[in-house]
């Protein structure tokens, strides 16, 4: 659905709020429609993406698991290269 959003959970260093709130906000935009909401929607819009970073944020520093956590450059690369064998680029 949302490809831009990442997986936040399980790295090492762990997600930052800022890291959240991106992933909130894209989301938003997403189920919106709206890449930048108009004056009169704009504060319902980042309302949304509050609340939506509060719950996410309680979300992953509710989660538990036995796997040890993921290196983001490791997993970076992967995906780059994911990228590049589905796009040939």
């Amino acid at each position: 659905m949302c490809r831009n959003i990442k997986t936040l959970f399980n790295f090492d260093p762990p997600v930052t709020p800022e890291e959240v709130q991106a992933a909130s906000l894209q989301f938003v935009r997403k189920i919106t429609g709206f890449a930048k909401p108009s004056k009169a929607n704009e504060v319902r819009f980042l309302a949304a993406a509050d609340e939506i970073a509060g719950s996410a944020g309680r979300l992953l520093r509710s989660l538990e698991t036995t796997a040890p956590p993921k290196n983001r450059e490791v997993e970076a690369a992967k995906a780059k290269a994911r990228a590049a064998a589905r796009f040939g680029s």
